[in-house]
């Protein structure tokens, strides 16, 4: 049900006639208010699994302790902190979660005295072993590392370059950020946060399996090669925003009305982790008086193959007459297993769960759009009777085009476009009781076109967008008009383009979001 915060913006919208507009888009001057980007924020995060020592009570019982070979550690919680004492060579772990092939795993390091290999052991039941370790000798570190294990066999493994690692002294927190296919590998001291390495695990094993993850679990792991003191701080999984955001867009009803409920607008944006196939879809909500941007969840996909793919671009609407969340989204987990040779395509989305909050599984199926299509965005046209898609087309570039169907899971058909220019994020609003078609382009600006038309009527007016002249200009511009009680009456979300440095190689790891204000230039 729509909340009754909700029906002042659901009145303003409705009126999605033809008539003229007194006020269209063009007509409106928007001006930058702020800008943040979240990078692994504490208080940003979702809690799955935690070892936090100055909440032990009976260590053995709460997290398990494997010791490994002949050497015996002495493993503690004191004064808020475990330690484990190794006289000798030893190998210890730790159980303190199951595992989530999209979530962030922590450890914050503490003191060492000697040499020991402090770390993440992600553990399958067949016997896989995934680790992720920094080398640490009398509070400096000296190397981070990873390998995948099979039966003693070495799959996989590989570490970080020195000048990434760089000079980290005393304590610091190792994160590992997985990605469905893969994992990242930072280090993260005071508020900086470094890349260190990233690695794919697919071809060897496929993280997104239910029958994979389901079966692994998380471990603490210290060993050392000779006598080593170490306490350790608090070791964490949580869903996260990782070190980007970007394709926002906001959730709507059927007819396109976006959800404004107890003050906040609800909208999904792209949790970004690597390259194609490692991004996930993020949910947010803010509040558009101000600029508090929230981390309320993540969805993941179900196709019935036995996956939880990380699809994206999504648009997400609550299905008044059904009481159904429902959407569509961009299948690149299609780009996830090479071997596959799987097409990307668009996806419809369905679920009873609300999926906006936590971590939700929607079920996708799809629909017959195979091939080279983007960021969809529909709404039911009462009218024609009609779903109509606005989305990128690959013909000659990415290019907007209008689809239309009877149904909103299937037979869709182009009745408009592809438009001339370069496009992406293509965004439907109604502006002053006419909808209009918005997209991002190559030449640094934001396209209006007509919809379902797309005739060309102009370029939104920005002050101070997001790009400079050497920036990659291709983002979403997200306009959303408010009712009374605000400062202004029409907000504009978007994101840019820089990559999170140190990531080699093909990567989408961009961007910091964007608050702009709108006032009509009459």
């Amino acid at each position: 049900m729509i909340s009754r915060t909700t029906r002042p913006l659901l009145a303003l919208l409705l009126m999605a006639t033809s008539g003229r507009a007194e006020v269209s888009p063009v007509d409106i001057k928007f001006t930058r208010q702020a800008t943040t980007r979240l990078i692994f924020d504490d208080d940003q995060t979702i809690p799955l699994a935690s070892l936090d020592p100055s909440k032990v009570v009976g260590l053995e019982v709460m997290h398990p302790i494997t010791r490994r070979g002949a050497g015996k550690a002495t493993v503690s919680c004191e004064k808020g902190g475990l330690q484990i004492d190794s006289p000798a060579a030893a190998d210890t772990t730790l159980w303190f979660g199951g595992f989530n092939p999209f979530a962030t795993y922590s450890l914050e390091t503490g003191f060492v005295k000697g040499a020991a290999d402090v770390g993440l052991e992600f553990l399958h039941e067949e016997g896989g072993v995934m680790q992720i370790m920094a080398s640490i000798r009398d509070g400096e570190c000296e190397g981070v590392s990873w390998s995948l294990v099979k039966e003693g066999k070495v799959l996989l493994e590989g570490k970080a370059n020195p000048e990434a690692v760089g000079e980290l002294r005393g304590k610091f927190r190792l994160l590992v950020q997985m990605a469905g296919v893969g994992f990242n590998v930072y280090v993260q001291q005071g508020s900086f946060t470094r890349l260190v390495g990233r690695a794919d695990v697919v071809a060897h094993l496929d993280l997104r399996k239910r029958a994979v993850f389901s079966a692994m679990s998380t471990h603490l792991r210290v060993a050392s090669q000779e006598t080593a003191y170490v306490t350790v701080g608090k070791c964490s999984a949580a869903i996260t925003p990782g070190m980007g955001q970007a394709d926002i867009r906001p959730v709507t009803d059927e007819e396109g009305t976006p959800l404004l409920e107890q003050g906040r607008l609800w909208f999904t944006a792209t949790v970004r982790g690597g390259g194609l196939p490692h991004p996930a879809q993020g949910v947010f909500s803010l509040d558009p008086g101000v600029f508090d941007p929230r981390f309320e969840g993540m969805i993941v996909f179900d196709r019935g193959d036995g996956l939880l793919r990380n699809d994206l671009a999504s648009h997400l609407f609550l299905d008044r007459p059904s009481g159904e969340w429902r959407g569509w989204t961009t299948g690149f987990s299609a780009y996830g297993d090479p071997a596959k040779k799987e097409k990307k395509e668009i996806l419809a989305i369905h679920s009873r769960k609300d999926p906006r909050r936590g971590f939700s599984v929607m079920k996708a199926s799809p629909m017959g759009l195979v091939g080279d299509y983007e960021d969809p965005h529909g709404v039911f046209d009462k009218a024609s009777g009609k779903w109509r898609m606005l989305l990128c087309q690959n013909v000659g570039g990415y290019k907007a085009a209008v689809f239309e169907s009877s149904r909103w899971d299937g037979d869709f058909s182009r009745i408009a476009g592809p438009v001339d220019s370069d496009s992406t994020g293509t965004t439907l609003q109604v502006i002053d009781g006419v909808r209009y078609a918005f997209f991002g382009s190559a030449d640094r600006s934001f396209h209006v076109c007509s919809f379902p038309e797309l005739k060309p009527l102009g370029k939104l007016d920005v002050q101070m967008p997001p790009w400079n002249e050497q920036a990659n200009a291709r983002v979403w511009p997200c306009v959303v008009p408010l009712p009374e009680g605000y400062a202004a009456p029409y907000v504009m979300f978007t994101f840019d383009r820089a990559n999170f440095p140190g990531m080699e190689g093909p990567n989408w790891t961009y961007g910091a979001m964007y608050l702009f204000h709108g006032h009509p230039k009459k």
